[in-house]
């Protein structure tokens, strides 16, 4: 929303003859130029007392005066504050204040809109010379108003001691910085608050996985209370400790995922939201499991892919039963009591990202087919993952061991 300038408010001049002449055709092209310089200012500035203030250097250079000042208005006040300025001494700049009422040039800007010109202060009859302009030997003023879709900023306003005459002419390039200033408070109002809500989704998401966290906590817990109790049931006590490994699986990549998207991309100006590097959120998932695992041996190699939340945390998962498949099976301690290592890698092959799973162990049984029904949950819960990733799993044969490769398309 832009001010009106087809209605100003113009002192009439005294006596027309003694007017000086016009400004020629190089002077309002200076002007022009000068409002173009500011318009680049305006779209890239980040604060509002920069750009006030050049805003008011700048339009005084335009107009060749002594004076200008950009006025705030405070509504619970009922005043306009000298939030910028030029000429002035450092005792009005964000201190001083002049009058919002309709008998001040000022206030008679903001208040109807229309732009004011006094080029006789000294004689006007419409309004009050403010005190401000009194002490400082004002002798005529411009004022417009300075707007945007929130409404009345404030004032834009030119002053000089000296004789001369402002025209109407003058209006349109005060308008022009005025309308600048307008649109750019404006933005500068909304990215603020696009700021504090992109904060407060963040707070509310931390306070989120901090809740998850917790209740998959209580759940692990109650898992391991009952595997406790039932000694007397081995079965039943090794599926209870499975069922609390998985739940403990899925609180660490959960974890894992809100650790690495609280300080993703930090000073990188990098990376879209619901986004994380894959390579970092492996490497510490392998970390986890090998720390529960002491005499085994573990590597993770992941190159860098950013992938989206919603496919990271059923590959995590999808990993996590997979490495503990192996640490269960591909080493048993009365073939292999020496053990042996457990290899992690991803990494991006065409279209598709690869993550593979092997080791040197006794490898999979002959009759072994992935999609066959099979009695271990495990495996269920593997193959359920992978459909849900819409990707493939397969067992290549690379020589001694066992290899899982999950192909997952980047596309779609």
């Amino acid at each position: 929303m832009t001010a009106h300038i087809d209605q100003t408010e113009v002192e009439p001049s005294p006596d027309a003859s003694q007017e000086p002449a016009r400004p020629d055709l190089g002077y309002r092209l200076r002007q022009q130029a000068i409002l173009s310089e500011f318009g680049v200012e305006a779209l890239r500035g980040t604060d509002v007392d920069h750009l006030l203030q050049r805003a008011a250097e700048l339009c005084a250079q335009g107009m060749g005066a002594e004076f200008c000042k950009a006025l705030e208005y405070r509504r619970g006040e009922d005043q306009l504050l000298v939030r910028a300025g030029i000429g002035w001494g450092p005792d009005v700049i964000g201190q001083a204040r002049v009058g919002a009422d309709l008998a001040s040039p000022a206030g008679f800007a903001l208040k109807t809109g229309r732009p004011v010109i006094s080029n006789h202060l000294a004689d006007e009859t419409r309004f009050r010379t403010p005190q401000l302009m009194a002490d400082h030997g004002i002798r005529r003023a411009i004022n417009v108003l300075i707007e945007n879709r929130d409404g009345a900023f404030g004032v834009l306003e030119v002053d000089d001691t000296r004789e001369g005459m402002f025209e109407e002419a003058d209006i349109a390039f005060m308008q022009g910085f005025a309308n600048l200033l307008g649109g750019a408070i404006e933005r500068l109002r909304t990215e603020s608050l696009l700021r504090a809500a992109l904060a407060r989704q963040d707070l509310l998401a931390r306070e989120m996985s901090h809740r998850v966290k917790n209740s998959l906590a209580i759940v692990a817990s109650l898992l391991a209370l009952q595997a406790r109790a039932a000694e007397a049931e081995p079965a039943v006590q090794t599926a209870l400790t499975d069922a609390r490994n998985r739940v403990e699986a899925i609180a660490s990549v959960h974890d894992q995922l809100w650790r690495q998207g609280d300080g993703a991309g930090e000073g990188e100006g990098e990376g879209v939201p619901g986004e994380l590097d894959l390579a970092p959120f492996l490497e510490k998932l392998v970390a986890n499991l090998a720390s529960g695992a002491p005499g085994r041996r573990l590597a993770c190699t992941a190159a860098p892919q950013r992938i989206s939340a919603d496919r990271a945390i059923p590959i995590g998962l999808l990993v996590n039963e997979l490495v503990t498949n192996a640490l269960k099976y591909a080493y048993p301690p009365e073939t292999r009591p020496e053990g042996g290592e457990i290899r992690v890698r991803a990494e991006r092959e065409r279209d598709a990202f690869v993550v593979e799973v092997a080791d040197d162990g006794v490898g999979l049984p002959a009759d072994f087919e992935i999609g066959r029904t099979s009695r271990s949950l495990g495996m269920r819960v593997v193959g359920s993952l992978t459909r849900q990733l819409g990707g493939s799993l397969t067992t290549p044969r690379t020589g001694e061991g066992a290899c899982f490769r999950l192909e997952v398309p980047l596309a779609g």
